[in-house]
């Protein structure tokens, strides 16, 4: 390929920096292994980060439910604040310090500090040349046999110099599964039929092309008596006209479907509430925290800090009527691809410009003009997140795929999840899928506390490429609960520590996964690693 100028080898290569990503490119390094960690977008951390999304976990992630490393990242991003910035007293004393008093997680913070705490994670192994880090890359071709993935060729964002770096081990943790096709690994997309997975909720014909909606995330603050009115949006009149037929209002509105109740609802909008910040209990089992669009993604909270610190609370928009569902992006042509997601961007601009002129307020009035855009915190020129937040992936057909029957207690018709001999770790979250390109209004149902089955990042046709985030072996329904943050985080970390345990014992991932004692032996390992393998008694579905 022309304009390849730089070749090396590394034991385990990570394209995708995402969250899973990171995770599986720190657990190779710290098992002993070389690696490459490559990333599209200028910050690493995927979610945290370049998408700009809050951490989405469940109700017990102060106690347990997540991986020792992943406990230090959220510790990281605590005391991170605690070092850098002037708390109040009261903020600073709080073992769960909350900097945005956010309601959708106990932990709501800016993605620069994550960007931050994980580049200090990654800093020693990079000081060491164990690992090396490319951004601003993205995978445009693999050389792979029968699965076996030699090399994979990496073309710059901008520039001419291309990367084609060979690897013992290759883990896919892009947002998309982009590897996926490039090698030739078997994979489903969308929705898959009742047929084929037996589950209740699919569909009895596949759907390919059914995914969930994207989102192009932005951050606000209010400035009382301002106008920072963007310009009119190309595409206003066509996104303020838009209007599903199950949404019950304008897509651009307050208004939306409830995700649990499918009841048509309108949520409130007060920037700066004056609310006890430190009185925010973030438990989504037992209140969502959406009522107040404001706090419920807020990532800075005013009172948390000394006085002047901030003028404004800033907050996260990540809201149901920036939900891009028009079409799909993913295995349609770059340009299509790109035009789309152009789409999407104008309905987030179109968002923000129907707040700042048309958006009914409390006191009668229309209309925000204070809301200014934070382009400084989303790390870009234009104030959107750097990369679109993708809920859903290609994913693989794995050697095990977790099915609705495995994690749903209505499916099961038991409140537990199946348990899975050869677990690599756990998670929870509801089955929580967004409105999709198929036309489908949201599926948000219980799920119960799960594990996540060694089988499922490996693919059904073995070979050397493992999945590191969101493309293992889940179906449509649940994606809708192994998507989130802590979760990616784990099956990363997982991907690469079963790399780095097949290079320092001569093992292929379906060797270990195939004999009951080298699983039995690879757990130890994680265990020793930091890895939780099952839940305690006592957690329920939600």
């Amino acid at each position: 390929m022309s304009g390849i100028t730089h070749d090396e080898h590394t034991q385990v290569l990570v394209v995708g920096g995402g969250l899973g990503g990171v995770a599986a490119a720190l657990a190779a390094a710290r098992s002993g292994a070389t690696v490459v960690l490559t990333e599209e977008f200028e910050w690493i951390g995927g979610q945290s980060t370049s998408q700009a999304v809050p951490l989405d976990e469940h109700p017990w992630i102060e106690d347990f439910g997540c991986t020792r490393s992943y406990r230090r990242y959220r510790d990281g991003i605590r005391d991170y604040y605690r070092r850098a910035y002037p708390l109040t007293d009261e903020a600073a004393a709080r073992r769960d310090l909350n900097p945005g008093a956010g309601w959708v997680s106990k932990l709501c913070h800016e993605p620069r500090v994550a960007v931050a705490v994980l580049e200090e994670m990654l800093a020693p192994y990079r000081s060491s040349e164990r690992l090396r880090l490319f951004t601003g890359y993205r995978p445009v071709a693999a050389d792979a046999v029968d699965g076996v993935v030699s090399s994979v060729t990496l073309a710059p964002v901008d520039g001419d110099r291309h990367l084609r770096i060979g690897a013992d081990y290759v883990i896919d943790a892009t947002e998309l599964g982009d590897l996926l096709p490039l090698a030739g690994i078997d994979y489903v997309t969308g929705f898959e039929s009742r047929a084929e997975t037996g589950e209740p909720s699919a569909p009895e014909q596949a759907q390919p092309e059914n995914i969930q909606a994207l989102s192009i995330c932005f951050a606000v603050e209010h400035e009382a008596g301002a106008d920072h009115t963007i310009p009119k949006p190309e595409q206003y009149e066509k996104w303020r006209a838009v209007q599903p037929d199950f949404w019950g209002a304008p897509l651009v509105s307050w208004t939306a479907p409830h995700p649990r109740t499918l009841e048509i609802t309108s949520r409130h909008f007060e920037p700066n509430p004056g609310d006890d910040v430190l009185a925010v209990v973030a438990d989504q089992s037992a209140n969502p925290g959406d009522t107040n669009l404001w706090s419920f993604r807020r990532i800075i909270a005013t009172d948390m800090f000394a006085k002047g610190t901030f003028d404004s609370d800033v907050t996260l928009v990540n809201w149901p009527s920036i939900d891009y569902f028009e079409a799909p992006v993913i295995d349609v042509p770059e340009d299509v691809a790109a035009a789309r997601l152009e789409d999407a961007r104008q309905l987030s601009l179109s968002m923000l410009y129907w707040m700042q002129t048309e958006a009914p307020r409390p006191d009668g009035g229309a209309g925000w003009p204070g809301l200014r855009l934070r382009p400084d915190i989303m790390g870009t020129e234009d104030g959107l997140a750097m990369a679109p937040y993708h809920r859903e992936s290609r994913r693989i057909r794995a050697v095990e795929t977790i099915r609705e029957q495995d994690v749903s207690p209505a499916a099961r018709g038991t409140d537990t999840a199946r348990s899975y001999p050869d677990s690599v770790g756990v998670g929870m979250y509801r089955i929580d899928l967004h409105p999709s390109t198929g036309g489908d209004n949201y599926i948000d149902v219980p799920a119960a506390p799960f594990q996540i089955p060694l089988g499922s990042i490996i693919p059904a046709g073995g070979g050397n490429l493992l999945a590191g985030a969101k493309n293992l072996g889940t179906t449509h329904i649940t994606n809708g609960c192994y998507r989130l943050h802590p979760v990616e985080w784990n099956i990363g970390e997982a991907a690469g520590m079963l790399a780095a345990h097949c290079l320092n014992t001569g093992l292929t991932p379906t060797g270990v996964h195939g004999d009951t004692s080298a699983v039995g032996t690879f757990q130890q390992v994680l265990e020793a690693d930091g890895f939780e393998l099952s839940w305690p008694d006592g957690v329920y579905a939600y």
